[in-house]
């Protein structure tokens, strides 16, 4: 992997981000005691090695992270556990512990000072002057919150794993008829001639009383109440306890006035950094500058560096590590050139190209903001005194609602509450964010008993009482008699468009011509050339590509459309083998093959691994760590 992205970084600005994502494998290797942070226990243990909460969490928000949403947005957790992002990331530590806890038993390691020499090797940490660079790699080391020897504990590991890895897949051989019966089977083409059947063919007329009552005899199970709970929940959150802290103007002034730098709006600028390999290199270069003999990028490209090198972006003072050149950076006037700046690193020339004005900010201004900031400090702080005070009145035998009303927190008395949170005319029933995390609980939970509390992301908690259950019920025929119809007709619908795609199927396969069929079929024949296995062009679904490839040419066959609301009859018209692999993709191929191969191995050896150390987990602390209740299955 690490030879894949070296290969992939281009420029001192990828270079960086490269060394950002080796810190990935701290988070998925089990790194230990690396980040700051601390957790309640643990969620696995794998033979001797303990999975922490602290790793889990860190694994699970990264696995969350690595998923966007398509509008751009973040997972929640719900969503996340619904995926099973939870069991993943569990999962992947687990594996990763297991190989850590056997190279630890074979005795593999590298010292700190061979690390360090490979870290300075490293071309992925060198400058424009094709040196290690001692600025770039504190920056880097400053912006991750990462000591030296926490920076080298993650290295070693990556090291140590790649170690293991190029051991179980240096003897991986690929046999070459494997790679050119691989080749023919993903090469070969075919030539596609398809028609949409027009969906007004099948007209289902309005099934009478009685298909209804069939219909609905035989799918009474999609016409059911669903269950119902009648629930008292008690929420104790941040928010709730902010409204009710009081803070003075002389808190809120002090609290500003200690954090004023939060509030104001840094000035930044699009700063472009050339570095030299000495203050000589540096002066000629400016004088060419100033003389206009040469542009910055001319001088840039001279001196070993590319336009994303040269680039810093839009960044504001403090994110300058190097005193002096932050000092001249921000002190010069758009578009000049400074004078010849001699860093604690290196020696550079700098420009400002854009300049965004700083704004100083003023009490009165964000006097809201400072409020809300401080009051959510308070009502951190008071989240576990509030949590400890419900549990006693929990214990003393009170109810929520008492509990609620004593602690001023947020109570709900749930008349029926379905598994989607809803009410039975349709509203959501419970108004607090997460409430799916609570409601996989509430429907977990038997009448009568007392469940611990559960843990929401806020932090925040919900209590609940099941105070009874409704159970599912049967609708009667009359009051889903609309449903049923739409239900008849549309699998009528859909059993007469079967049926006569495969009319169409069956001329075809007597040789009736293809227009013929097109026109009885009420759309218009096209022609798709040149497809391949795994290629599914306009007016194709992947199914009727899978078809096409079983069949022989003439072969015909059927599918439904994306939308399902149609099908697409289609016939084979030429089948193209493919041609001899070249010696490329024949290298490609071998290539793919064997990490294939590899993986399956290292797979293999994991799993044996697992096996011999006695993976136990947790799972009570894995549904603290996520909020919500897990099953035992992994």
């Amino acid at each position: 992997m690490l030879d894949a992205l070296r290969r992939g970084a281009q420029g001192w600005l990828a270079k960086l981000l490269f060394a950002i994502l080796i810190v990935s494998f701290g988070v998925f290797w089990n790194v230990a005691d690396v980040f700051r942070g601390f957790g309640r226990g643990s969620i696995a243990k794998v033979g001797d090695t303990d999975v922490t909460v602290t790793d889990f969490q860190r694994a699970f928000q990264n696995k969350m992270r690595s998923l966007t949403l398509q509008d751009g947005g973040r997972l929640t957790t719900e969503q996340a556990l619904m995926l099973r992002l939870d069991r993943q990331a569990l999962n992947e530590l687990i594996a990763q512990a297991a190989v850590k806890s056997h190279a630890e038993k074979l005795g593999l390691s590298l010292s700190d000072e061979t690390l360090a020499e490979g870290v300075r090797n490293d071309p992925n940490f060198h400058g424009a002057d094709g040196k290690f660079s001692k600025l770039g790699f504190d920056g880097l080391l400053r912006q991750l919150g990462l000591s030296e020897q926490g920076f080298l504990a993650i290295r070693r590991d990556d090291e140590v794993r790649g170690q293991i890895s190029d051991a179980l897949s240096s003897a991986v051989v690929v046999p070459k008829p494997v790679v050119e019966d691989l080749h023919k089977w993903r090469e070969e083409t075919r030539t596609i001639e398809q028609v949409q059947i027009d969906p007004m063919k099948a007209v289902v007329p309005d099934p009478d009383e009685a298909k209804l009552q069939e219909t609905y005899e035989a799918q009474k199970a999609d016409f059911m109440t669903p269950e119902y709970r009648k629930v008292a929940l008690l929420v104790l959150s941040v928010d709730a306890l902010k409204s009710d802290i009081k803070l003075t103007d002389d808190e809120l002034k002090s609290y500003y006035t200690d954090h004023k730098a939060t509030y104001d709006t840094a000035e930044q600028r699009r700063i472009q950094q050339i570095a030299f390999k000495d203050k000589a290199a540096a002066e000629a270069a400016r004088k060419e500058l100033v003389e206009g003999k040469k542009n910055f990028f001319d001088v840039a490209k001279a001196a070993g560096a590319t336009e994303a090198d040269v680039s810093l972006g839009m960044i504001s003072k403090s994110q300058l590590i190097d005193p002096k050149i932050a000092d001249a950076a921000f002190s010069l006037e758009r578009d000049k050139i400074s004078d010849v700046i001699e860093g604690r690193f290196a020696t550079v020339l700098v420009r400002a190209v854009e300049i965004a004005p700083g704004k100083e900010s003023t009490f009165e201004e964000v006097k809201e903001k400072v409020r809300d900031k401080l009051a959510g400090e308070r009502a951190e702080a008071l989240i576990q005194e509030r949590f400890d005070l419900v549990e006693e009145g929990r214990n003393a035998g009170k109810t929520l609602k008492e509990i609620g009303e004593e602690q001023k927190l947020r109570f709900f008395d749930v008349e029926a509450v379905d598994r989607d949170n809803k009410t039975p005319d349709g509203k959501t029933a419970i108004d607090i964010p997460d409430a799916a995390i609570t409601l996989k609980e509430v429907f977990a939970t038997p009448v009568g008993t007392q469940p611990e509390a559960v843990e929401l992301p806020g932090p925040a908690f919900a209590w609940f009482d099941v105070l009874s259950v409704t159970e599912p019920k049967q609708k009667p025929f009359e009051e889903v008699k609309d449903q049923v119809k739409t239900v008849y007709i549309d699998k009528e619908k859909s059993r007469l468009l079967n049926e006569l795609a495969q009319k169409f199927v069956d001329r075809l396969k007597t040789g009736e011509a293809f227009e013929k069929i097109a026109a009885d079929a009420g759309g218009k024949a096209e022609v798709s050339e040149g497809i391949k296995r795994n290629h599914s062009p306009p007016g194709l679904t992947t199914e009727a590509v899978k078809q096409a490839f079983s069949l022989p040419k003439e072969g015909a066959g059927y599918a439904e459309t994306s939308d399902r609301g149609s099908r697409i009859v289609f016939q084979v018209k030429d089948i193209t083998a493919a041609s001899a692999a070249t010696k490329e993709e024949a290298d490609k191929l071998s290539k793919e093959l064997a990490e294939q191969i590899a993986n399956d191995d290292l797979m293999a050896y994991v799993n044996a691994l697992k096996a011999d150390l006695n993976v136990q987990i947790n799972e009570a602390e894995l549904a603290r760590a996520t909020g919500a209740a897990a099953g035992t299955d992994q």
